[in-house]
């Protein structure tokens, strides 16, 4: 397991708003969650059979993976994890990363100040959140999650340009379930109860792209900036973190009258599927089990 030479620095100084001629006016979109949710389902509908022109570059046929030990990857997560080697046929090679090649391919590619970020998340999941932004921002390619099964489908439309992909997800608030964002979509444009976002597994990406470094910015600044206490994963580094760099995006877009170069996959479940239950799910490797000191 080698990590590949980075294709240059990450120029993750940039201020992808002010680049991008941000009006701070959609910021109450962006923060109000309600508000948030209801564009994301705005952008679901729009994005999800996505048209219009857009670059034609290759995304590289990179699929990353991590696990913070990959001596002690338990028998189950391996399963999903090798079940992707059948794209290799499609011309992928798979590159895993543990916790040592993930800080050793940030130190190489970025500043002091990022590889201090990733020493600093304390969870496994936390600092998979966190390599998965850079190693994207850097090199773009194909993250997906250790525990995502594949499912034999052909991946090529998802490579045919390099529009920036991302799931589709949606939470209901009452009945304290994930709803297929499908259905979703027909069945809730005014409520309230239900949270639209995306995920930060699958990430289709080409390299640079504007959202992959708005996420990867906010989430160094935020753990770097972190008073203590608890920490909530979700939010800071994961799926949360990554909804807001794309509302901010896309809504950027829409103000410069520009495509938005992004899709979103509403039916990713034909392609893989999160394994459950799980080995790890039961103890305190999942982050959702984990007892913060503090």
């Amino acid at each position: 397991m080698t990590a590949p030479t980075p294709h240059g620095p990450c120029h993750c100084d940039v201020q992808p708003e002010a680049a991008l001629g941000y009006d701070r006016q959609a910021e109450d979109i962006v923060d109000d969650h309600i508000r948030r949710s209801r564009y994301l389902r705005h952008l679901t509908l729009t994005l999800s059979e996505s048209a219009g022109s857009v670059p034609i570059a290759p995304v590289p046929r990179v699929i990353v993976q991590f696990w913070d030990d990959p001596a002690r990857i338990p028998t189950d997560v391996l399963e999903c994890m090798t079940s992707w080697t059948a794209l290799e046929s499609q011309g992928f090679r798979r590159e895993v990363y543990g916790d040592e090649s993930a800080r050793s391919f940030i130190a190489a590619a970025y500043d002091d100040a990022h590889v201090a970020a990733f020493d600093a998340c304390p969870h496994p999941a936390m600092r998979s959140d966190y390599f998965r932004l850079c190693y994207l921002a850097v090199n773009g390619g194909f993250y997906v999650d250790a525990d995502d099964s594949y499912q034999g489908t052909d991946l090529t439309p998802l490579f045919r340009d390099s529009r920036l992909r991302l799931q589709a997800l949606c939470y209901d608030t009452v009945a304290d379930t994930m709803v297929d964002p499908r259905h979703a979509m027909t069945t809730d444009s005014d409520s309230g109860t239900r949270i639209h976002y995306v995920n930060n597994t699958p990430i289709i990406a080409p390299a640079h792209h504007p959202v992959v470094l708005a996420a990867l910015k906010t989430c160094t600044a935020a753990v770097l900036g972190h008073p203590g206490g608890p920490i909530d994963i979700q939010s800071m580094t994961g799926p949360g973190n990554l909804t807001v760099a794309l509302a901010r995006y896309a809504l950027s877009r829409e103000q410069l009258g520009q495509p938005i170069d992004v899709e979103i996959l509403c039916t990713w479940d034909t392609i893989a599927v999160s394994r459950w239950p799980l080995s790890y799910r039961n103890d305190e490797r999942n982050w959702r089990l984990w007892r913060q000191d503090g």
